[in-house]
């Protein structure tokens, strides 16, 4: 090896995870597991159906749908050309995507509307922040092919039960209406003209929005844009009659479930697709200085026209919403919900001598038949280190299997507490092990 390899050789690092994405394992995977399985048992309940869709997409999917002038499109999405010369996204939201898998598979002839969730990882070039990940996982809900405000509430009413059976108490929603296409054009028009009375005091990126996606500037955060807010025009005051019932129908069904609520006239959601009804959940917090402080927590809304934007002739009227889990796991009020392939194990299984470990795979076969976990340390060898182990663990009994019991056909169980044992044929075991309390 010359010098130069040498050098090279010893400049090298361990390669560590991209910035804003992180390894799972262990507890942490078992508690993200388990808010799934939670969200996913009461969507079930509520007669939605899973749907799983690629992570890659054709880059135009999200493009068309998200809509250029969004962060998401313009600063956030990860992009990249293949050898084909095909431009493809790393999925940086669920919607689009299940809506294209509606339009390809056919499912406007399935009976109407199709309820569906779906789980995965979503990738977002973000600034890594607490609450903002590169990496994030998402449970998404969507009901497409129908007009109906029910279908609104519904979206609602589940989204809400999942956050309640994760904890969270005395939240309220905010929801506004943004009106229709063809009400729309007039609101955005009055909102730009009184944007472009105060040029001079908005931020670098509204003064582009005001060009590009004139409705993002209502979701503007930085601080000299939200006074402008106050006297903005109110999307509710240019709807139309049908647009103003299927609101009014909106929050007569939140009142009817008693879900707390208010109307917010500056309430936009980035994405372009968005129509009619959009809502966010309201957490409030007391800061360090005792001040009440608002927090969003998730939002969701319409999406009629999101079909004709991706290419369909024929309008899809939809409404969805999604959930990401670590921004949900950063509340206190988070529980820890143990996913259902989380057993706690009653057994230890200790294996002495080579030959018993030749046999202990059969065992292991026999007692997951019967249903019973066991925690092993198959690379430790000594008994007092392997009962330690257990003890430490707080396992209740050991399975003992040495040279002699291999060449016997038995295993000796030993009560971890009394620190009595019993000799026990292979055959019986798993039954002998179930009366064990």
């Amino acid at each position: 090896m010359s010098n130069e390899e040498t050098k090279k050789e010893i400049k090298k690092e361990v390669p560590t995870s991209l910035k804003g994405m992180d390894d799972l394992f262990d507890e942490q995977y078992y508690a993200f597991q388990g808010l799934f399985e939670k969200a996913q048992e009461v969507a079930v309940y509520y007669g939605f159906k899973p749907i799983e869709t690629p992570l890659l997409e054709q880059e135009e999917v999200f493009v068309s749908a998200i809509g250029e002038g969004t962060d998401i499109v313009d600063k956030e999405m990860y992009t990249f050309k293949t050898k084909g010369g095909e431009r493809l996204a790393v999925r940086p939201e669920y919607t689009a995507a299940v809506m294209r898998a509606y339009l390809e598979h056919g499912m406007m002839n399935m009976p109407q509307p199709v309820m569906l969730y779906s789980y995965g990882q979503t990738f977002r070039h973000d600034k890594p922040q607490r609450g903002r990940w590169r990496q994030f996982r998402q449970f998404n809900l969507e009901i497409l092919g129908t007009t109906k405000s029910i279908a609104d509430a519904l979206i609602i009413r589940t989204l809400m039960t999942i956050l309640e059976e994760y904890g969270f108490k005395d939240l309220i929603i905010d929801i506004n209406s943004m009106g229709d296409k063809e009400t729309r054009p007039a609101f955005i028009k009055d909102l730009v003209n009184y944007y472009k009375k105060h040029l001079d005091v908005l931020c670098k990126d509204c003064n582009e929005r005001i060009k590009t996606n004139p409705l993002r500037l209502l979701d503007c955060k930085q601080p000299q844009c939200q006074p402008l807010k106050d006297n903005a025009p109110s999307s509710i005051a240019f709807l139309s009659n049908d647009a103003r019932k299927h609101f009014k129908e909106v929050l007569q069904y939140l009142e009817e479930m008693g879900i707390p609520y208010r109307v917010n006239n500056s309430l936009v959601r980035g994405q372009s697709y968005y129509t009619r009804t959009v809502f966010e959940v309201i957490k409030v917090d007391i800061g360090e200085d005792g001040k009440e402080k608002e927090i969003t927590i998730t939002g969701g809304g319409r999406y009629d026209n999101l079909a004709k934007m991706m290419g369909s002739k024929k309008d899809v009227p939809s409404v969805g919403t999604g959930l990401s889990m670590e921004r949900i796991m950063m509340f206190d009020e988070c529980k820890k919900i143990a996913p259902r392939i989380m057993k706690t194990p009653k057994v230890y299984f200790i294996q002495l001598g080579f030959e018993a470990k030749l046999k202990s795979l059969c065992i292991m076969e026999v007692l997951r038949k019967a249903h019973i976990p066991v925690h092993q340390a198959v690379a430790k060898e000594t008994l007092g280190a392997q009962l330690s182990l257990a003890e430490k663990m707080e396992i209740p009994y050991c399975i003992i299997f040495g040279q002699k019991e291999a060449m016997d056909n038995t295993v000796i169980v030993r009560n971890m507490n009394t620190h009595s044992q019993d000799t026990v044929k292979i055959d019986a075991l798993s039954d002998y092990i179930k009366h064990l309390k």
